[in-house]
């Protein structure tokens, strides 16, 4: 299975896609870590933002989309550009969406047998929930 794990954070979709295929899993090189919004007041870049991310799943043949859930309300709550972002992602037409809690994640971590170092995956830093988002999906699944 192929997924593309995302957190989104202010303006941008943070992502990393993964595949695991009998027990090894596999972080392949893509052309861009985030795609980004600029003012997501404009129903036109809300738009080309989701052309470009539905461009990417196609590209790369994703199967499965995992979110970072965040919080409604509260001190760690979401903003609105999120919440819109994650709505476009959604809405991509044939695509399977699953957003997980951070309580999920932490609890797929935890009950793994796979031991994974961050800084060997090649990915950049501000990638790691989203790559920690797409190895829990996996683990659970």
């Amino acid at each position: 299975m192929r997924v593309c794990g995302v957190e989104l954070k202010g303006n941008d979709a943070i992502i990393c896609v993964m595949t695991r295929e009998n027990g090894l899993y596999d972080i392949p090189h893509i052309r861009v870590p985030k795609i980004s919004i600029d003012d997501a007041g404009d129903a036109e870049q809300v738009k080309r933002f989701q052309f470009t991310f539905a461009k990417l799943l196609s590209d790369y043949k994703i199967d499965h989309v995992v979110i970072k859930g965040r919080a409604l309300k509260g001190k760690f709550s979401g903003g609105p550009v999120g919440f819109k972002l994650e709505a476009a992602i959604q809405l991509i037409d044939d695509m399977s969406v699953s957003i997980v809690s951070s309580t999920y994640i932490k609890s797929a971590w935890a009950k793994t047998q796979v031991n994974i170092d961050f800084r060997d995956t090649g990915l950049k830093k501000f990638q790691e929930e989203a790559f920690s988002t797409a190895f829990a999906f996996l683990e659970t699944n």
